[in-house]
């Protein structure tokens, strides 16, 4: 069974994470727009798309749906996938391997900031709890 039933949950889960660690994480914010790139997210299972600005930039550094932002590298995966990711259930590099995550652009870019984003597993857990999703909080 799929953790998500359509986009907006994929968006007020995972989306809503994106958007507190570049913008509101005093702590993660600044490494992420460190990067200096643009990284959008084509999710699956239910379909949704996530572009994050990790840089320094006016305007939205997370958009939802189809934008015009063009990113220099592009992250495919099942929606469950993302949501394992952030709960620190998934292995990048293995999921890459297996096909389970693929990417475009310099991938490496991203991958150096995999490590850092383990300070947000916990972040994301609790959100879950706070949104009233303890369904999603713990993998079945």
């Amino acid at each position: 069974m799929a953790y998500f039933s359509d986009a907006q949950e994929v968006y007020d889960t995972v989306g809503r994470l994106f958007v507190e660690i570049t913008g509101e994480d005093d702590d993660l914010s600044p490494v992420l727009r460190a990067a200096d790139t643009v990284v959008r997210y084509e999710y699956s299972r239910p379909d949704a798309v996530i572009t994050v600005r990790m840089q320094e930039a006016d305007g939205e550094l997370v958009e939802f749906g189809e934008t015009g932002t063009e990113p220099e590298v592009t992250m495919r995966m099942a929606a469950d996938t993302a949501h394992r990711f952030w709960l620190g259930d998934v292995n990048v590099t293995i999921a890459m391997a297996r096909g389970e995550i693929t990417a475009a652009g310099p991938v490496a870019k991203v991958l150096r900031l995999v490590p850092l984003s383990k300070a947000a597993f916990p972040r994301y857990r609790q959100q879950l709890i706070e949104q009233g999703r303890e369904d999603l909080a713990t993998l079945v």
